[in-house]
């Protein structure tokens, strides 16, 4: 099928109410480090499983043939199977996948002091690049590499990545920095008190967050990351949620629990800092599914979209390779991915879940909402958006913003004078910054020819 046919076949699925499919499998959960944050750490003892490529494959069949066009593969650390994920990724895009992603830990930059480290850096960028991969993510946890190195496991491995970085971009690929959002953000936030609903704890809580944020991304600048997303603190309370985790992603430790009233001050401090850096870093984070996301933790969770989990997103896990609604809804198994009866897909449509923040399904189900209510309910939207006209504003600059990122390809360099319209008004006022960052954006093109 050609990218007409495709376009066409997009076009299709959403007057039928569908948004473009999105396949993440989970390879692994073998991982090395030992983020305190995640279930599958490598100090964490269970048996540890991964989905042969046989396997792989078939789910990767049946995924182009329900007309999924976008899949992650996650893990665990992907990278552990180098050669196989490579193979993978290349059997994606032949069987008609275009938004083909997968991430590390960062593990094969350490000891970025050894004389080989250039080369076995090299290896994997050309690796990477002859492959149809498009976005290649890092994970980054604070804005102190000290914490940051202590909590992976990995000594000087934020160094490292800085020096991998321009090696990345030679060879065409712009790896984005995937934060995750947790309270070791800084020494700072690390201390704080939980809140008790004073005042002053809660601008004391607002304030450190923010501050952390602001230099988080001014570390991810001078790393030389041009891309950058977040991922939502991910503790499961499966007794309030009903929801049991089939991926490992997740963890009851206080660093990734917050209040409901923690999580709004949090999103609005990831909110605002966002607004400032959003012509220097292409922030994947839609400023709508923000807003959405704290209307929910603020008890107003009827205005915004559900999660589209489930309907058109879906889970495979890599114990028992069935498919879920999401890696967080494991109690809801449904089957093979190549026996899944349409009918089930059909029946989710009924349900309204907003029981977790996993950004992955999250983010998207936002942006397509009101587009997907547009073309089948236009009169809903408009009564919606009365309700709440600042969603609908918030979600076109997502889509303004998202078009001058170049839909956030990390296999194009950043245009920063697209970029610029999204400077804040006292960042107009600099144009020698501005300069800068089109010059960077020049010099990154060159090396990447």
């Amino acid at each position: 099928m050609g990218r007409f046919g495709e376009t066409l076949g997009t076009l299709g699925r959403l007057f039928r109410g569908q948004a473009p499919g999105q396949l993440i499998i989970q390879l692994t959960d073998r991982c090395n480090a030992r983020c305190p944050q995640c279930g599958m750490r490598v100090l964490n003892r269970f048996q540890r499983t991964r989905l042969d490529n046989v396997y792989v494959k078939r789910l990767l069949d049946a995924g182009a043939r329900q007309g999924m066009r976008m899949v992650s593969f996650t893990g665990g650390e992907p990278l552990l199977f180098r050669d196989d994920l490579i193979a993978l990724i290349t059997y994606a895009g032949k069987v008609g996948f275009r938004y083909i992603r997968t991430g590390t830990n960062g593990f094969l930059f350490r000891n970025h002091q050894d004389p080989c480290f250039n080369d076995r850096v090299k290896s994997l960028a050309e690796a990477l690049a002859a492959t149809p991969l498009r976005n290649l993510w890092f994970s980054v946890d604070s804005a102190e590499p000290a914490i940051h190195d202590a909590m992976r496991g990995f000594p000087g491995v934020l160094s490292g990545i800085a020096k991998a970085l321009p090696i990345f971009h030679a060879h065409g690929i712009y790896p984005s920095a995937n934060v995750g959002l947790n309270r070791n953000l800084t020494q700072e936030t690390a201390q704080l008190q939980p809140l008790t609903g004073d005042a002053a704890p809660e601008e004391r809580f607002s304030l450190a967050f923010g501050n952390g944020l602001e230099r988080l991304y001014r570390l991810l600048l001078d790393m030389g990351f041009t891309l950058t997303s977040a991922c939502y603190p991910m503790s499961v309370d499966a007794d309030a949620s009903g929801l049991q985790a089939v991926y490992g992603a997740t963890a009851a430790e206080r660093l990734v629990c917050f209040s409901e009233r923690e999580k709004v001050l949090l999103y609005q401090a990831l909110a605002e800092t966002a607004k400032k850096f959003r012509s220097r870093l292409r922030i994947v984070t839609p400023l709508s599914s923000l807003h959405s996301l704290i209307n929910q933790h603020s008890g107003r969770e009827e205005q915004g979209y559900p999660c589209r989990g489930g309907i058109d997103y879906l889970f495979v896990d890599s114990v028992h390779g069935q498919t879920y609604p999401c890696g967080y809804r494991g109690a809801e198994p449904m089957g093979r991915l190549w026996e899944l009866d349409p009918q089930i897909l059909w029946a989710n449509r009924q349900t309204a879940c907003r029981r977790c923040d996993w950004e992955c399904f999250r983010d998207p189900s936002e942006l397509f909402g009101p587009l997907l209510r547009g073309l089948s309910q236009p009169m809903r939207l408009v009564g919606e958006h009365r309700r709440d006209p600042q969603f609908l504003r918030l979600w076109a600059e997502d889509c303004r913003y998202a078009r001058a990122c170049n839909l956030y390809d990390g296999r194009r360099a950043p245009d920063y004078t697209r970029l610029q319209s999204f400077a804040p008004a006292d960042h107009n006022k600099t144009p020698a910054v501005a300069q800068v960052l089109v010059n960077r954006a020049g010099n990154m093109a060159e090396r990447a020819e």
